[in-house]
């Protein structure tokens, strides 16, 4: 269905370059709501070189696009499985990770204006369905411990919290880390 725009109307697609600034707004407005601090240098330098930072080396990344504006982001990060009991915490290329597992939900954001819509259900339903297709066996989701309707949206998804970790951003944040089996 497409809109006068000539997009079409609600769709999750794969990255592409023409959505950079859209998700760049998306994820900066969460942060904006939160007074959280944005760090294009460090911290969300990944979101300015999605090709390379997530695409070349085989992770994946979506935008959820609504009349040409993107109101959401998701991305599947894949890795060797972590080694361990799955839910033990581990160190993994300088970050406390969830062992047991072989892939990541990344920077999974909603907009404020495009709240209570099922958005990042349908997100996470795309990352899900994306990583059981490439064999991953196990996922892991650090998430700041304000998002609680994210921490909802995860329980309802099968997710199980096994701990938590200070966040490497520049805020330091708190984070729960949970773990999705697939």
């Amino acid at each position: 269905m497409s809109s006068g725009g000539g997009y079409l109307c609600c769709v999750i697609l794969p990255w592409a370059e023409e959505w950079a600034e859209g998700a760049i707004e998306t994820i900066r407005a969460v942060y904006q709501e939160y007074h959280f601090t944005w760090d294009p240098e460090g911290y969300h330098a990944d979101l300015y070189d999605v090709r390379g930072q997530y695409l070349a080396d085989g992770h994946r990344f979506w935008v959820y696009v609504e009349d040409g504006r993107v109101l959401g982001t998701a991305a599947l990060e894949k890795y060797p499985l972590l080694p361990g009991e799955i839910g033990q915490e581990v160190e993994f290329e300088g970050k406390i990770r969830v062992a047991g597992t072989d892939g990541s939900v990344e920077r999974l954001y909603v907009h404020p204006d495009g709240r209570r819509r099922g958005i990042a259900t349908q997100l996470m339903n795309t990352v899900v369905e994306a990583a059981r297709a490439e064999g991953v066996t196990a996922l892991e989701v650090w998430s700041d411990k304000r998002f609680l309707s994210a921490h909802q949206l995860y329980a309802k998804l099968g997710a199980i919290q096994v701990g938590d970790r200070i966040c490497d951003d520049p805020d330091v944040s708190p984070e729960w880390g949970l773990v999705m089996r697939l």
